[in-house]
């Protein structure tokens, strides 16, 4: 029971409180290290005093307490050192691990959506989309079709109306006369013209020019 109680455990849970055990343990040695030099200062300090009184012997006793604190703190030091590269290791570790982790949900994700998205469906449903497609084509070219009285029409004959009535257009267009139109003549004030100006033909004057020139024909 206990042995599937550990084997479920998280490792990044475990990394987690690893970390915070080396953060209290660092915590702990700067803390002494800090005690150490406190006490070596008061050591220098002390022998200061005693070798003012002349009392040498005491004043270097002072001094070895103080070289006894000195080599505490550098082994302290050491100490430090180790536990900021296990913690570098250790994150270092975790990222990887937390990256691994993402990867491998990613990887489960795809597989399951590539599980529920066969191949076979998928051509399915484009087979049904182009179906819908093409009957949606074919009813509109339905609905397209002219039905009733317009679907008896003969295209051919339309066509064949349309032209006589552009040619009927053509001839009348060349059946009329060419008119031009005379630009008015300046004339000075105080003067008349030397000679009327002609008066514009009626309708039945052009119709008369036009026959007498297809006569003339």
């Amino acid at each position: 029971m206990f042995k599937g109680l550990f084997e479920k455990t998280k490792p990044e849970t475990n990394a987690l409180t690893t970390l915070d055990k080396l953060n209290e343990t660092l915590e702990m040695l700067e803390k002494k290290e800090n005690l150490l030099l406190k006490k070596a200062a008061a050591e220098v300090e002390k022998a200061k005093e005693y070798a003012k009184g002349r009392n040498k012997r005491v004043a270097i006793q002072c001094l070895k307490r103080k070289k006894l604190y000195e080599q505490q703190i550098e082994q302290l030091g050491n100490f430090q050192l180790r536990v900021h590269d296990q913690m570098i290791l250790l994150e270092g570790a975790k990222a990887t691990t937390d990256t691994v982790d993402a990867l491998r949900t990613g990887a489960a994700a795809m597989k399951a959506m590539q599980k529920a998205t066969n191949i076979d469906d998928v051509d399915k449903t484009m087979d049904e989309i182009n179906e819908q497609t093409e009957n949606m084509k074919q009813i509109q070219e339905a609905l397209s079709n002219p039905v009733g009285a317009a679907a008896d029409f003969d295209e051919d004959e339309l066509e064949a109306e349309l032209e006589e009535l552009e040619g009927a257009e053509l001839e009348e267009q060349l059946l009329q006369p060419a008119t031009t139109t005379a630009a008015p003549v300046q004339v000075p004030a105080g003067r008349q013209p030397a000679r009327p100006v002609p008066q514009k033909r009626t309708a039945e004057e052009d119709e008369l020019a036009a026959l007498q020139a297809e006569m003339a024909l």
